[in-house]
């Protein structure tokens, strides 16, 4: 079964194009027109062990924030595509992740219900790269994500005091965790006492 997916978004502010394999090697092609993005979602394919391509073009002009945030929910929507009915999926996975002085954890459930509880008290920083990306925004990615995916997760920052410390060992473990979730158990089925997921 191939879980593979590919989506297009197009609004007056970005156009978007993310194909997504869950099977893959951690094979990335990224290019947002933010560099530190970039690197963020570079993480998310590579530890995560998906094959992840996403081409965006944004009016950086006026802001990070459209990109990010559209960008996210494509990828969302993409995750969810390639996901299917989720038969024979992990579904549940957690852990703690350091990146030097930061800890995070991450825990999360492909349950099909959009949640976000986010405990990260983010250092103050100035934004991140050029064009800058604001750190506040990782949350909002996130968001967007789990929404559009249908993911329950829970980040907590357990430490930390660099700001490109704590968001990018939060993008290491989402992609770690997710990478758990998605992994095909033995015991086959949807993994859920309502059959559906």
């Amino acid at each position: 079964m191939s879980r593979t997916a590919s989506r297009s978004r197009r609004t007056q502010e970005t156009s978007i194009e993310v194909s997504i394999d869950l099977d893959g090697s951690g094979t990335t092609d990224i290019s947002t027109g933010i560099p530190f993005y970039d690197h963020m979602l570079d993480q998310l394919g590579r530890h995560g062990g998906f094959d992840l391509r996403v081409h965006a073009a944004g009016d950086l002009h006026i802001d990070t924030h459209h990109t990010v945030e559209d960008v996210a929910i494509t990828l969302g929507e993409c995750f969810a595509e390639a996901l299917g009915d989720k038969a024979g999926v992990r579904r549940f996975a957690s852990g703690r992740y350091p990146l030097d002085e930061a800890l995070i954890d991450v825990a999360l459930d492909l349950s099909g219900r959009p949640h976000v509880e986010w405990h990260v008290d983010m250092p103050e920083s100035l934004p991140l790269g050029d064009p800058a990306f604001d750190p506040q925004l990782a949350e909002h990615i996130v968001s967007s994500f789990a929404t559009s995916a249908g993911i329950t997760v829970h980040v907590e920052m357990i430490r930390g005091r660099n700001t490109h410390h704590v968001i990018e060992a939060t993008f290491k473990g989402l992609a770690r965790s997710l990478r758990d979730a998605v992994r095909i158990d033995d015991a086959g089925g949807v993994p859920s006492t309502k059959g559906v997921l």
